[in-house]
């Protein structure tokens, strides 16, 4: 049966001009359901139709910015960024995803899906707030630094649990619905009932398959009994790894957890505000989201409000605060490692092994490395060699290119091992190359090895 989006009134904001665009992008959404039932031609209408969406939604974002700016509405940053991590994360993860599968049905109705909710959902909070209808969802989450900090964590305990890659789509997830769904509810608290957190997740049921049921040995690819009840202790181990890594959490218990609807999910982003709402693909394994209501990290992450009766003493504090972190690394003896990979994973992984040692500075391209180097000059760079765009060779043909950065030493990192790699990297005159696959004892000392012999 054909899907379809009715247009109706209570989609209108009231500003003739964004809700005209509104309806004209719930029509592009309807052509693409439309198309995706369509046998024929049905990937290259797909393609050029997901390029009009995007278009419209692109031109559509930069319209609302000028009317919201136009009226001098207070949250258009938390707005803009919304509207960036949109432009910017969603939209090229889903078309990565499409590409790589060859517009399957799957990843065309992810697109779809991902699409159609954030628009409604869009358009019933965040749009109705410029009007002063409602009050935005998203006004209450971490801020970037410290969301971003999740984010880290949550990627790499993905790979170190299940040894994938995963991919931030949305850090303003809103309850979208993706494929079939499992959804599951931890609420902590500690004896004294004193600051609650409630965590939900939501799972895509292929990733279980592919991931908890791989772990168990388990052959038939459905949802079972079993396979949910080894996710829920294998969720609340991973939901008690990410907490360790946020701020007074050491005395919580788990009180409740629920397995929900849909529906039950979808109530929650009605009734809260969430600090964390990230969606994360998996290259191909599933989707999955982490959603924490958790007021008190807001409180603790912010620090104290500035009201015109602190404001001196509050900027004299945040000053002094900042010249002494301005002073320790100035005086930080530590040799400074810049790591360029294209993978998350890797950057985070080495950073990790190196941290205690060494200040480790990330990049996640070679242009990103070059201009991360003009600002602050590291002591060694550890480079992927084989990245997409701005390979190895060519970043480290740039760097030579420059007298001040041509002397810094530049060891290659690969996956590839084969003689005729190892000659090509070689033949550059590196000053050593590192495979990936060695045990992280083993690369940390070579490092040190390097470290110590060059540049004592």
């Amino acid at each position: 049966m054909e899907t379809h989006f009715e247009w109706r009134d209570e989609f209108n904001i009231g500003v003739e001009v964004i809700d005209q665009e509104h309806r004209r992008l719930f029509k592009i959404i309807n052509k693409l359901f439309t198309f995706r039932e369509e046998e024929k031609d049905s990937q290259w209408t797909c393609q050029e139709g997901i390029k009009y969406f995007k278009g419209h939604a692109v031109k559509h974002f930069a319209d609302e910015e000028a009317y919201m700016e136009s009226i001098g509405y207070e949250d258009l940053e938390q707005h803009r960024r919304i509207h960036r991590g949109f432009r910017e994360n969603t939209l090229p993860a889903l078309e990565q995803e499409l590409e790589k599968t060859g517009y399957s049905p799957d990843a065309v109705d992810h697109f779809l899906g991902v699409c159609t909710g954030w628009l409604i959902g869009h358009t019933m909070t965040e749009d109705q707030a410029i009007t002063g209808e409602r009050i935005s969802t998203w006004k209450h989450l971490l801020p970037g630094e410290e969301l971003a900090a999740v984010k880290k964590v949550i990627v790499q305990l993905v790979f170190d649990m299940f040894h994938l890659e995963s991919q931030v789509i949305s850090d303003v997830y809103g309850g979208e619905k993706f494929g079939k769904g499992v959804y599951y509810r931890l609420v902590y608290g500690t004896n004294q009932g004193e600051k609650k957190q409630e965590v939900v997740l939501a799972f895509e049921e292929k990733l279980l398959i592919n991931t908890v049921g791989k772990v168990m040995g388990l052959q038939t690819g459905k949802l079972d009994s079993m396979l949910v009840n080894a996710a829920r202790y294998m969720a609340r181990q991973f939901v008690g790894r990410v907490m360790e890594h946020l701020p007074d959490v050491k005395a919580y218990e788990l009180k409740e957890e629920n397995l929900l609807s849909y529906e039950q999910f979808r109530k929650i982003f009605e009734r809260e505000h969430p600090q964390v709402s990230l969606l994360f693909n998996t290259g191909g394994a599933g989707y999955f989201a982490y959603c924490a209501i958790a007021p008190h990290l807001l409180e603790n992450g912010v620090g104290t409000p500035i009201e015109q009766e602190n404001a001196l003493s509050e900027v004299e504090k945040y000053l002094a605060k900042r010249e002494k972190q301005v002073t320790q690394e100035e005086s930080d003896p530590r040799l400074k490692v810049l790591v360029v990979d294209d993978s998350m994973t890797v950057r985070e992984g080495i950073k990790n092994l190196l941290a205690e040692d060494y200040q480790v500075v990330l990049a996640e391209s070679g242009v990103a490395a070059i201009r991360t180097i003009t600002l602050d000059k590291p002591d060694l760079i550890l480079l992927d060699y084989e990245m997409p765009v701005c390979n190895g060779k060519q970043t480290l043909e740039m760097l030579r290119s420059a007298k001040e950065f041509a002397k810094i030493p530049v060891i290659f990192l690969t996956g590839r091992s084969d003689p005729d790699i190892v000659r090509e990297l070689l033949s550059l005159k590196p000053a050593g190359y590192l495979l990936k696959y060695l045990r992280p004892d083993e690369i940390k000392q070579k490092i040190d090895a390097f470290c110590a012999e060059k540049m004592s």
